[in-house]
């Protein structure tokens, strides 16, 4: 990137609006997992624009099906029309929700999808209460900040629903971290019971939760949480919402969706970011009286748009013609394998499932988030052609969600830049 482009952009946009790296780079093209910068190098890609290209770059499958649907002339219609494009992948949705009655509903953005879905969820408990995970985030918009458990993006304490924040999602800065997997479930469990009992008025309309914390550094209880916690919600009549934006689609390697490996099936489930692979698309898949229990008429202007669908389809259809679920599983591995191996004592925890990996890093000796290490790591790591993204509570864990197609040899190639990249730390 120019100065010159870097000085417009801080004239014109915000300056909440933040850039990675001393010198923000501008990517002008895309290959697979190879992306290009103005200056013409290429970096390999293990951040997937935010987990958004979830198939990597310029895929000739999904590019051909928004290219025919561009052939049409028809861009856009509205949801007042019929759009079969937007039935069919509704359809496929549904059906590998495991939710009953399932229908789904169409936004641009896991933040439009997280909002919907606490709108659905005070109308059908007509509460305003909700409940939300410490260190959780589920987007910037005006409802959603409102639910971020994360005060680095909370930008309003303004909101329009009351929220109580409950243990667990975060085990590594958590009271109960030391307590064995069982435990530390029951510990978190008695935390949710005591929550309802002394914080709310008991009619709360729903817990949102991610099955892996993204922005608060790919962070997760132990399976089996989630699915003792709505044995609670269910005994108070509360719903259970989760937010799949960043954990959908196969990303953990061991299900297609992170909550299944809690055993349980939500009352609603939020997706977005890799379902596009570029796209923007976002929804809500949810209980079919959950979904119909508005009273007014609504639709959406930009959201199940007819190019969306198509690349959306071609995605779904990508990720089961090439096995990428267990592809993930075995690329994770092979990355965790070897971050673990390094034994840095910069690193506190390498955690994670599939192509969603933390490295929580820390003042050696102790688990003092340090914060000065991982902006050196993402200096280190594009110095050296790899680019990753930095999160957690304290801004102090690498985030590693490389595209689904990762192959074996740029997993090793990422890796042995990530161990070299550690080994510079000071």
């Amino acid at each position: 990137m120019t100065d010159d482009l870097l000085s417009r952009h801080r004239a014109v946009l915000p300056s909440w609006m933040s850039l990675l790296y001393d010198e923000p780079i501008e990517i002008v093209h895309a290959q697979d997992r190879r992306l290009t910068d103005s200056t013409g190098r290429t970096y390999l890609d293990f951040f997937a624009g935010v987990l958004t290209n979830a198939m990597g770059y310029d895929i000739s499958a999904i590019s051909d099906a928004v290219r025919k649907q561009l052939d049409t002339g028809v861009l856009h219609t509205s949801t007042l029309y019929l759009i079969r494009s937007q039935v069919e992948l509704a359809e496929r949705i549904a059906e590998r929700s495991g939710i009953p009655d399932a229908k789904v509903f169409f936004t641009n953005s896991g933040s439009e999808a997280n909002d919907t879905a606490l709108m659905l969820a005070t109308q059908y408990r007509r509460s305003n209460q909700v409940l939300a995970m410490r260190n959780s985030y589920h987007g910037r918009s005006f409802g959603t900040v409102a639910i971020t458990g994360n005060r680095g993006w909370s930008a309003s304490s303004l909101s329009p629903i009351k929220v109580n924040y409950v243990h667990g999602g975060y085990r590594y800065r958590s009271p109960f971290r030391d307590l064995p997997d069982a435990a530390y479930i029951d510990a978190c469990v008695a935390d949710l019971v005591e929550l309802l009992e002394t914080a709310t008025a008991g009619d709360v309309a729903c817990l949102i939760a991610e099955p892996i914390q993204g922005v608060g550094g790919f962070s997760s209880p132990p399976d089996g949480l989630f699915k003792a916690m709505k044995e609670v919600l269910d005994d108070h009549g509360i719903l259970f919402v989760s937010d799949e934006v960043q954990t959908g689609w196969g990303r953990t390697g061991d299900h297609y969706w992170g909550i299944q490996a809690h055993d349980v099936v939500p009352d609603m489930m939020t997706f977005a970011k890799g379902l596009g692979n570029g796209l923007a698309v976002g929804g809500v898949v949810a209980r079919g009286d959950v979904m119909d229990c508005f009273k007014a008429e609504s639709f959406s202007t930009f959201g199940g748009n007819p190019v969306s669908m198509q690349g959306a389809l071609a995605v779904l259809d990508y990720i089961d013609d090439h096995d990428l679920q267990a592809n993930c599983k075995a690329r994770g591995d092979q990355l965790m394998r070897g971050l673990r191996a390094a034994n840095s004592p910069f690193v506190g925890e390498v955690r994670g499932k599939g192509l969603m990996i933390g490295v929580e890093l820390i003042e050696p000796g102790t688990t003092t988030p340090n914060v000065r290490a991982a902006k050196q790591m993402l200096e280190e790591t594009k110095d050296r052609g790899l680019l990753i993204g930095k999160g957690g509570l304290h801004k102090n864990v690498l985030r590693i969600g490389p595209p689904m197609t990762l192959t074996e040899a740029e997993a090793a190639e990422g890796l042995q830049i990530l161990l070299d990249s550690l080994a510079a730390l000071s």
